[in-house]
């Protein structure tokens, strides 16, 4: 199946080169964003660059205004400086104060309004889930 052919299945499609990024403006945890995009055979969403950075936040509304995306939640694997996959991260667009220090493990980053990368430990909070492919 190519690209195009599976990124219809979604109502939020956002192209930057030949990277996608697909979503149905559904909501969850950190680790329920990872395993929904991974079941889709996907990845959850890493900007590259700021074009990508700011495609991620046309996913938000009035209410939700962040989305999940695929940086390392182990603070020991990297300082978030690293992928899920411990790829270096070639991008950041890390908020004032941000990665936050006093993160002392597990920390989930999202993208939140503005397009400001922030680290939380609720990982549980409901963000948009973002895939790429």
């Amino acid at each position: 199946m190519t690209k195009l052919e599976t990124s219809v299945k979604y109502n939020f499609v956002r192209t930057a080169g030949k990277k996608y990024f697909v979503s149905d403006k559904e909501k969850g945890s950190f680790f329920k964003a990872v395993e929904f995009c991974s079941q889709q055979g996907l990845e959850l969403a890493l900007p590259q660059n700021e074009e990508e950075n700011n495609l991620l936040t046309q996913a938000f509304d009035d209410v939700d205004q962040a989305a999940w995306i695929n940086v390392n939640d182990k603070k020991a694997k990297g300082n978030f400086e690293v992928d899920m996959k411990e790829r270096p991260l070639t991008f950041t667009r890390w908020g004032p104060g941000q990665p936050d220090v006093s993160v002392e493990s597990t920390g989930c980053t999202m993208v939140s309004e503005y397009g400001r990368w922030v680290v939380t430990t609720e990982c549980s909070f409901n963000a948009i889930i973002i895939c790429q492919l």
